[in-house]
Protein backbone atom coordinates (compact mmCIF):
# COMPACT_ATOMS: atom_id res chain seq x y z
CA UNK A 1 0.00 0.00 0.00
CA UNK A 2 1.15 3.67 -0.91
CA UNK A 3 0.82 6.54 1.29
CA UNK A 4 1.42 9.82 0.56
CA UNK A 5 4.88 11.46 0.70
CA UNK A 6 6.21 14.00 3.06
CA UNK A 7 5.16 17.21 1.23
CA UNK A 8 2.95 15.96 -0.99
CA UNK A 9 -1.10 16.89 -0.03
CA UNK A 10 -3.45 13.30 -0.13
CA UNK A 11 -5.24 12.35 -3.04
CA UNK A 12 -8.57 13.95 -2.29
CA UNK A 13 -6.87 16.97 -1.36
CA UNK A 14 -4.32 16.97 -4.68
CA UNK A 15 -7.48 16.50 -6.78
CA UNK A 16 -9.54 19.74 -4.96
CA UNK A 17 -6.64 21.53 -4.87
CA UNK A 18 -6.16 20.64 -8.91
CA UNK A 19 -9.95 21.77 -9.39
CA UNK A 20 -9.99 24.73 -6.97
CA UNK A 21 -7.21 26.59 -8.86
CA UNK A 22 -8.69 25.60 -12.14
CA UNK A 23 -11.45 27.71 -11.20
CA UNK A 24 -9.09 30.89 -10.64
CA UNK A 25 -7.24 30.10 -14.05
CA UNK A 26 -10.96 29.82 -15.44
CA UNK A 27 -11.83 33.66 -14.02
CA UNK A 28 -8.35 34.71 -15.44
CA UNK A 29 -9.52 32.95 -18.49
CA UNK A 30 -12.66 35.24 -19.20
CA UNK A 31 -10.24 38.14 -18.97
CA UNK A 32 -7.85 37.30 -21.57
CA UNK A 33 -10.70 36.22 -23.84
CA UNK A 34 -12.45 39.14 -23.53
CA UNK A 35 -8.83 40.80 -24.34
CA UNK A 36 -8.48 38.79 -27.60
CA UNK A 37 -12.02 39.85 -29.12
CA UNK A 38 -11.52 43.24 -27.86
CA UNK A 39 -8.13 43.18 -29.48
CA UNK A 40 -9.71 41.61 -32.97
CA UNK A 41 -12.91 42.59 -33.56
CA UNK A 42 -12.32 46.77 -33.46
CA UNK A 43 -9.50 46.84 -36.28
CA UNK A 44 -7.94 50.16 -34.46
CA UNK A 45 -6.93 47.75 -31.72
CA UNK A 46 -5.33 45.35 -33.62
CA UNK A 47 -1.77 46.00 -32.42
CA UNK A 48 -2.85 44.91 -28.65
CA UNK A 49 -3.21 41.32 -30.28
CA UNK A 50 0.21 40.06 -29.52
CA UNK A 51 0.73 41.35 -25.41
CA UNK A 52 -2.94 39.15 -25.16
CA UNK A 53 -1.66 36.25 -27.24
CA UNK A 54 1.30 36.17 -24.76
CA UNK A 55 -0.60 36.62 -22.14
CA UNK A 56 -3.13 33.63 -23.47
CA UNK A 57 -0.28 31.63 -23.99
CA UNK A 58 1.40 32.64 -20.45
CA UNK A 59 -1.65 30.91 -18.46
CA UNK A 60 -2.03 28.07 -21.01
CA UNK A 61 1.47 27.15 -20.45
CA UNK A 62 1.17 27.45 -16.91
CA UNK A 63 -2.26 24.60 -17.20
CA UNK A 64 -0.55 22.81 -19.75
CA UNK A 65 2.52 22.53 -16.58
CA UNK A 66 -0.21 22.19 -13.97
CA UNK A 67 -2.44 19.61 -15.80
CA UNK A 68 0.76 17.18 -16.39
CA UNK A 69 2.03 17.12 -13.43
CA UNK A 70 -1.28 16.19 -12.31
CA UNK A 71 -1.99 13.36 -15.18
CA UNK A 72 1.65 12.17 -14.62
CA UNK A 73 2.40 12.52 -18.05
CA UNK A 74 4.10 15.74 -19.42
CA UNK A 75 2.07 18.07 -22.20
CA UNK A 76 4.05 18.87 -25.08
CA UNK A 77 4.13 22.61 -25.83
CA UNK A 78 2.86 23.93 -29.15
CA UNK A 79 5.54 25.42 -31.74
CA UNK A 80 6.66 28.64 -30.69
CA UNK A 81 4.80 31.64 -31.80
CA UNK A 82 6.33 34.93 -32.63
CA UNK A 83 4.50 37.19 -30.46
CA UNK A 84 5.02 40.17 -32.28
CA UNK A 85 3.78 39.36 -35.50
CA UNK A 86 0.15 40.25 -35.90
CA UNK A 87 -0.54 37.48 -39.03
CA UNK A 88 1.08 35.38 -37.12
CA UNK A 89 -0.97 35.23 -34.56
CA UNK A 90 -3.83 34.86 -36.42
CA UNK A 91 -2.74 32.58 -38.71
CA UNK A 92 -1.48 30.58 -35.93
CA UNK A 93 -3.43 27.20 -35.54
CA UNK A 94 -1.73 26.67 -32.34
CA UNK A 95 -3.33 29.87 -31.71
CA UNK A 96 -6.65 28.97 -32.42
CA UNK A 97 -6.15 25.96 -30.06
CA UNK A 98 -5.23 28.29 -27.02
CA UNK A 99 -8.32 29.87 -27.67
CA UNK A 100 -10.42 26.82 -27.89
CA UNK A 101 -9.25 26.35 -24.47
CA UNK A 102 -9.50 29.47 -23.33
CA UNK A 103 -13.34 29.02 -24.08
CA UNK A 104 -13.34 24.83 -22.18
CA UNK A 105 -11.02 26.78 -19.39
CA UNK A 106 -13.07 29.90 -18.92
CA UNK A 107 -16.49 27.70 -18.99
CA UNK A 108 -15.84 24.46 -17.85
CA UNK A 109 -13.12 24.71 -15.73
CA UNK A 110 -14.76 27.31 -13.68
CA UNK A 111 -17.93 25.40 -12.92
CA UNK A 112 -15.84 22.13 -12.00
CA UNK A 113 -13.89 23.71 -9.66
CA UNK A 114 -16.94 25.66 -8.10
CA UNK A 115 -18.50 22.61 -7.88
CA UNK A 116 -15.37 20.65 -5.95
CA UNK A 117 -15.21 23.31 -3.42
CA UNK A 118 -18.66 23.86 -2.68
CA UNK A 119 -18.27 20.03 -1.34
CA UNK A 120 -15.75 21.01 1.62
CA UNK A 121 -17.65 24.73 1.53
CA UNK A 122 -20.77 22.77 2.23
CA UNK A 123 -19.32 20.54 5.04
CA UNK A 124 -17.61 23.98 7.07
CA UNK A 125 -21.15 25.84 6.68
CA UNK A 126 -22.99 23.24 8.26
CA UNK A 127 -20.90 22.48 10.73
CA UNK A 128 -20.58 25.74 12.00
CA UNK A 129 -24.78 26.37 11.53
CA UNK A 130 -24.73 23.22 13.83
CA UNK A 131 -22.56 24.32 16.15
CA UNK A 132 -23.69 28.04 16.57
CA UNK A 133 -27.69 28.48 15.72
CA UNK A 134 -28.34 29.31 19.45
CA UNK A 135 -26.18 32.11 18.73
CA UNK A 136 -27.26 33.15 14.79
CA UNK A 137 -31.30 33.83 15.14
CA UNK A 138 -32.82 32.65 11.76
CA UNK A 139 -30.27 30.62 10.33
CA UNK A 140 -30.61 28.00 7.39
CA UNK A 141 -28.95 25.08 6.39
CA UNK A 142 -27.05 25.28 2.52
CA UNK A 143 -30.41 23.54 1.53
CA UNK A 144 -32.76 26.53 3.07
CA UNK A 145 -33.72 24.49 6.07
CA UNK A 146 -33.69 26.48 9.22
CA UNK A 147 -31.97 25.39 12.33
CA UNK A 148 -34.16 26.19 15.37
CA UNK A 149 -33.56 23.26 17.59
CA UNK A 150 -30.93 20.35 18.08
CA UNK A 151 -32.89 17.97 16.10
CA UNK A 152 -32.46 20.82 13.69
CA UNK A 153 -29.09 20.83 14.01
CA UNK A 154 -28.18 17.14 13.92
CA UNK A 155 -29.94 17.81 10.29
CA UNK A 156 -27.40 20.31 9.83
CA UNK A 157 -24.31 17.71 10.67
CA UNK A 158 -25.72 15.09 8.00
CA UNK A 159 -26.23 17.46 5.26
CA UNK A 160 -22.52 18.55 6.11
CA UNK A 161 -21.51 14.54 6.22
CA UNK A 162 -23.78 14.31 2.94
CA UNK A 163 -21.63 17.00 1.62
CA UNK A 164 -18.69 15.49 2.14
CA UNK A 165 -19.23 12.06 1.08
CA UNK A 166 -20.82 13.29 -2.31
CA UNK A 167 -17.61 15.63 -2.47
CA UNK A 168 -15.03 12.12 -1.45
CA UNK A 169 -16.96 10.75 -4.05
CA UNK A 170 -17.51 13.34 -6.95
CA UNK A 171 -13.94 15.18 -6.66
CA UNK A 172 -11.61 12.91 -7.61
CA UNK A 173 -13.25 11.09 -10.68
CA UNK A 174 -14.20 15.09 -11.64
CA UNK A 175 -10.78 16.08 -11.56
CA UNK A 176 -9.38 13.27 -13.57
CA UNK A 177 -11.86 13.90 -16.11
CA UNK A 178 -11.69 17.40 -16.41
CA UNK A 179 -7.81 16.93 -16.26
CA UNK A 180 -8.04 14.79 -19.48
CA UNK A 181 -10.24 16.87 -21.26
CA UNK A 182 -7.85 20.16 -20.59
CA UNK A 183 -4.78 18.43 -21.80
CA UNK A 184 -6.31 17.25 -25.57
CA UNK A 185 -6.98 21.12 -26.21
CA UNK A 186 -3.94 21.93 -24.40
CA UNK A 187 -2.38 19.36 -26.59
CA UNK A 188 -0.17 20.52 -29.81
CA UNK A 189 -2.29 20.11 -32.80
CA UNK A 190 -2.14 16.74 -34.40
CA UNK A 191 -0.63 16.68 -37.75
CA UNK A 192 -1.47 14.14 -40.74
CA UNK A 193 1.52 11.74 -41.36
CA UNK A 194 1.40 13.57 -45.06
CA UNK A 195 2.37 16.42 -43.55
CA UNK A 196 4.52 15.24 -41.28
CA UNK A 197 6.45 12.97 -43.91
CA UNK A 198 6.47 16.17 -45.99
CA UNK A 199 8.41 17.96 -42.72
CA UNK A 200 10.65 15.57 -42.12
CA UNK A 201 11.53 15.24 -45.69
CA UNK A 202 12.48 18.81 -45.95
CA UNK A 203 13.98 18.80 -42.40
CA UNK A 204 16.27 15.88 -43.55
CA UNK A 205 17.26 17.98 -46.96
CA UNK A 206 18.01 20.96 -44.83
CA UNK A 207 20.24 18.76 -42.71
CA UNK A 208 21.90 17.46 -45.94
CA UNK A 209 22.76 20.69 -46.98
CA UNK A 210 23.88 22.56 -44.13
CA UNK A 211 26.15 19.37 -43.73
CA UNK A 212 27.09 19.69 -47.43
CA UNK A 213 28.10 23.12 -46.68
CA UNK A 214 30.22 22.87 -43.10
CA UNK A 215 31.82 20.38 -45.28
CA UNK A 216 32.49 22.82 -48.16
CA UNK A 217 33.67 25.40 -45.37
CA UNK A 218 36.49 22.90 -44.22
CA UNK A 219 37.87 21.55 -47.44
CA UNK A 220 38.12 25.29 -48.29
CA UNK A 221 39.18 26.47 -44.79
CA UNK A 222 42.01 23.29 -45.50
CA UNK A 223 42.74 23.81 -48.91
CA UNK A 224 43.42 27.75 -48.85
CA UNK A 225 45.37 27.93 -45.69
CA UNK A 226 46.42 24.91 -44.04
CA UNK A 227 47.17 23.33 -46.80
CA UNK A 228 49.41 26.32 -48.40
CA UNK A 229 51.05 26.57 -45.43
CA UNK A 230 52.20 22.96 -45.09
CA UNK A 231 53.52 22.98 -48.78
CA UNK A 232 55.49 26.59 -47.73
CA UNK A 233 56.78 24.57 -44.89
CA UNK A 234 58.39 21.92 -47.46
CA UNK A 235 59.75 24.51 -49.45
CA UNK A 236 61.52 26.25 -47.32
CA UNK A 237 62.78 22.49 -45.79
CA UNK A 238 64.28 21.79 -49.40
CA UNK A 239 65.42 25.44 -49.38
CA UNK A 240 67.35 24.53 -46.03
CA UNK A 241 68.53 21.42 -47.65
CA UNK A 242 70.32 22.91 -50.18
CA UNK A 243 71.70 25.21 -48.12
CA UNK A 244 73.18 22.77 -46.04
CA UNK A 245 75.42 21.22 -48.77
CA UNK A 246 76.28 24.56 -50.16
CA UNK A 247 76.46 27.14 -47.12
CA UNK A 248 75.45 25.44 -43.56
CA UNK A 249 75.56 28.91 -41.95
CA UNK A 250 72.75 30.71 -44.28
CA UNK A 251 70.75 27.44 -43.34
CA UNK A 252 69.57 28.55 -39.98
CA UNK A 253 67.23 31.55 -40.94
CA UNK A 254 65.67 29.18 -43.39
CA UNK A 255 65.43 26.64 -40.30
CA UNK A 256 63.49 29.62 -38.61
CA UNK A 257 61.27 30.57 -41.50
CA UNK A 258 60.49 26.83 -41.64
CA UNK A 259 59.53 26.35 -38.36
CA UNK A 260 57.41 30.08 -37.87
CA UNK A 261 55.46 28.75 -41.21
CA UNK A 262 54.99 25.04 -39.20
CA UNK A 263 53.30 27.15 -36.57
CA UNK A 264 51.20 29.19 -38.47
CA UNK A 265 50.00 26.36 -39.96
CA UNK A 266 49.32 24.45 -36.93
CA UNK A 267 47.66 27.45 -35.86
CA UNK A 268 45.25 27.35 -38.22
CA UNK A 269 44.54 23.79 -38.12
CA UNK A 270 43.31 23.83 -34.96
CA UNK A 271 41.12 26.73 -35.73
CA UNK A 272 39.20 24.96 -38.21
CA UNK A 273 38.83 21.85 -35.37
CA UNK A 274 38.05 24.39 -32.92
CA UNK A 275 34.72 25.59 -36.48
CA UNK A 276 33.83 21.97 -36.69
CA UNK A 277 33.37 21.73 -32.44
CA UNK A 278 34.47 24.29 -29.89
CA UNK A 279 36.60 22.82 -27.06
CA UNK A 280 35.40 25.58 -25.12
CA UNK A 281 32.13 23.64 -25.13
CA UNK A 282 33.74 20.67 -23.36
CA UNK A 283 35.62 23.27 -20.95
CA UNK A 284 33.08 25.00 -19.77
CA UNK A 285 29.35 23.96 -21.03
CA UNK A 286 26.79 25.90 -23.03
CA UNK A 287 26.39 28.86 -20.44
CA UNK A 288 30.18 29.12 -19.99
CA UNK A 289 31.06 29.19 -23.76
CA UNK A 290 28.17 31.82 -24.86
CA UNK A 291 29.35 34.15 -22.02
CA UNK A 292 32.89 33.89 -23.33
CA UNK A 293 31.50 34.89 -27.06
CA UNK A 294 29.51 38.12 -26.13
CA UNK A 295 32.45 39.14 -23.98
CA UNK A 296 34.21 39.19 -27.23
CA UNK A 297 32.01 40.59 -29.20
CA UNK A 298 32.64 43.74 -30.73
CA UNK A 299 29.27 45.69 -29.77
CA UNK A 300 28.48 45.89 -26.32
CA UNK A 301 26.10 42.94 -25.11
CA UNK A 302 24.50 41.48 -22.09
CA UNK A 303 24.10 37.85 -21.30
CA UNK A 304 21.80 35.79 -19.29
CA UNK A 305 21.27 32.08 -19.21
CA UNK A 306 18.03 30.48 -17.25
CA UNK A 307 17.73 27.14 -16.08
CA UNK A 308 19.89 25.65 -18.70
CA UNK A 309 20.57 21.70 -17.87
CA UNK A 310 23.18 19.98 -19.76
CA UNK A 311 22.66 19.09 -23.09
CA UNK A 312 23.09 16.32 -25.49
CA UNK A 313 27.08 17.71 -27.15
CA UNK A 314 24.87 18.62 -30.66
CA UNK A 315 22.01 20.32 -29.62
CA UNK A 316 24.81 22.84 -27.35
CA UNK A 317 26.91 22.80 -30.59
CA UNK A 318 24.13 23.89 -32.31
CA UNK A 319 23.25 26.65 -29.53
CA UNK A 320 26.66 28.28 -29.45
CA UNK A 321 26.81 28.14 -33.85
CA UNK A 322 23.22 30.29 -33.37
CA UNK A 323 24.57 32.54 -30.70
CA UNK A 324 28.31 33.05 -32.83
CA UNK A 325 26.27 33.78 -36.06
CA UNK A 326 23.82 35.96 -34.48
CA UNK A 327 26.54 37.76 -33.13
CA UNK A 328 28.63 37.81 -36.29
CA UNK A 329 25.81 39.38 -38.36
CA UNK A 330 24.31 42.38 -35.90
CA UNK A 331 28.28 43.27 -35.79
CA UNK A 332 28.47 43.41 -39.64
CA UNK A 333 25.37 44.66 -40.43
CA UNK A 334 23.08 45.84 -37.88
CA UNK A 335 24.41 48.93 -36.96
CA UNK A 336 23.12 48.53 -33.07
CA UNK A 337 24.67 50.00 -30.09
CA UNK A 338 23.44 47.08 -27.52
CA UNK A 339 22.69 43.06 -28.19
CA UNK A 340 21.43 41.06 -25.82
CA UNK A 341 21.67 37.19 -25.53
CA UNK A 342 19.21 35.09 -23.29
CA UNK A 343 19.63 31.54 -23.05
CA UNK A 344 16.46 29.12 -21.16
CA UNK A 345 15.18 25.89 -21.12
CA UNK A 346 11.69 25.17 -20.86
CA UNK A 347 9.06 22.30 -21.75
CA UNK A 348 11.59 20.58 -23.25
CA UNK A 349 13.31 23.23 -25.52
CA UNK A 350 16.28 25.17 -25.44
CA UNK A 351 15.60 28.51 -26.43
CA UNK A 352 18.22 30.86 -28.00
CA UNK A 353 17.00 34.69 -28.22
CA UNK A 354 19.76 37.17 -29.62
CA UNK A 355 17.94 40.88 -29.82
CA UNK A 356 19.66 43.74 -31.28
CA UNK A 357 18.80 47.16 -31.13
CA UNK A 358 20.06 48.36 -35.30
CA UNK A 359 18.31 49.60 -37.67
CA UNK A 360 16.46 46.04 -38.57
CA UNK A 361 15.50 45.23 -42.11
CA UNK A 362 17.06 41.91 -41.94
CA UNK A 363 16.10 39.04 -44.52
CA UNK A 364 17.04 35.50 -44.09
CA UNK A 365 17.04 34.89 -47.99
CA UNK A 366 19.30 37.41 -48.45
CA UNK A 367 22.04 35.89 -47.27
CA UNK A 368 23.74 32.82 -45.83
CA UNK A 369 24.11 33.11 -42.24
CA UNK A 370 20.73 33.34 -41.29
CA UNK A 371 19.50 30.86 -43.88
CA UNK A 372 22.73 28.95 -42.11
CA UNK A 373 21.13 29.16 -38.71
CA UNK A 374 17.65 28.61 -39.84
CA UNK A 375 18.91 24.68 -41.67
CA UNK A 376 20.86 23.96 -38.39
CA UNK A 377 17.97 24.53 -36.11
CA UNK A 378 16.05 22.59 -38.83
CA UNK A 379 18.19 19.77 -38.57
CA UNK A 380 17.26 19.00 -35.08
CA UNK A 381 13.60 19.39 -35.26
CA UNK A 382 13.82 23.17 -33.81
CA UNK A 383 12.51 26.30 -34.82
CA UNK A 384 13.65 29.82 -36.27
CA UNK A 385 11.37 33.03 -36.11
CA UNK A 386 13.00 36.42 -37.34
CA UNK A 387 11.29 39.65 -36.62
CA UNK A 388 13.32 42.37 -37.62
CA UNK A 389 11.02 45.29 -38.72
CA UNK A 390 12.75 48.55 -40.39
CA UNK A 391 14.04 50.46 -37.87
CA UNK A 392 14.47 47.52 -35.22
CA UNK A 393 14.71 45.86 -32.87
CA UNK A 394 15.56 42.77 -34.62
CA UNK A 395 14.65 39.15 -32.27
CA UNK A 396 15.83 35.89 -33.66
CA UNK A 397 14.49 33.22 -31.64
CA UNK A 398 15.66 29.41 -32.38
CA UNK A 399 13.88 26.71 -30.12
CA UNK A 400 15.50 23.35 -30.49
CA UNK A 401 14.66 19.82 -28.54
CA UNK A 402 16.45 18.76 -25.79
CA UNK A 403 15.62 15.17 -26.27
CA UNK A 404 17.90 15.17 -29.15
Amino acid sequence: MTHPTAGQPRPRLRELKFLAVGAGTGLVSWFVLAGLILSVAPVVTLPLLPRTARAARRLAAFERRRTGEFLGTPIAPPQPLDGDDIGAVLTSPDMRRDVSWLTLQATLGTLAGLVAVSAPAGVVQNVVIAALWPYLPEVTTTLNHPVESWGDATLALATAAAYGTVGALLIPTLARWYARISAVRLAPRRISLAERLAEVTATRAAALEAHGTELRRIERNLHDGTQNRLVAVVMHLGMVERALHRDPESALPMVLTAQNAATDALSELREVVRSIYPPVLIDRGLPGAVSALVSHCAIPATYEARDLPRAPAAVEAAAYFVVAEALTNAVKHSGARQITVVLHADDGLLTVEVTDDGQGGADETLGTGLLGIERRVAAFDGTTLLHSPLGGPTVLRAAIPLGV
